[in-house]
């Protein structure tokens, strides 16, 4: 690793990223959980004068859902993002003098739900 190099993680659980996605701060990749939004993809939002790209996975309802948000600098080293479930994403990564970085984010059930 470079000296002086930096990388931050972080994680957050949103409650519903519906109208959240500006209160990201300068981190390089932000793991969510409870997104609350149906389906699958990517897109980007702005932040704070940043750029990031939102991975997503949620399910048929509007309930449970996962993410995670790469800083516009880090796009081009995300190779793939695996979708197990609605409450499991796999983000692998590859940084260049570094190596291989798999990014989990996963969300476990509410309480007095099914597994």
């Amino acid at each position: 690793m470079q000296k002086g190099w930096r990388f931050w993680v972080g994680t957050w659980n949103v409650d519903s990223l519906t109208g959240r996605a500006g209160e990201l701060v300068e981190i390089d990749v932000a793991c969510i959980q409870d997104t609350r939004w149906r389906g699958s993809g990517y897109r980007f939002f702005r932040a704070k004068g940043k750029k990031y790209k939102l991975f997503w996975v949620g399910g048929k309802e509007r309930s449970d859902g996962v993410g995670i948000f790469v800083a516009e600098k880090w796009v081009d080293s995300v190779v793939s993002a695996e979708k197990h479930s609605e409450r499991v994403l796999i983000l692998k990564m590859v940084l260049e003098n570094i190596g291989i970085l798999n990014v989990l984010t996963v969300h476990a059930p509410h309480s007095g739900k099914l597994e």
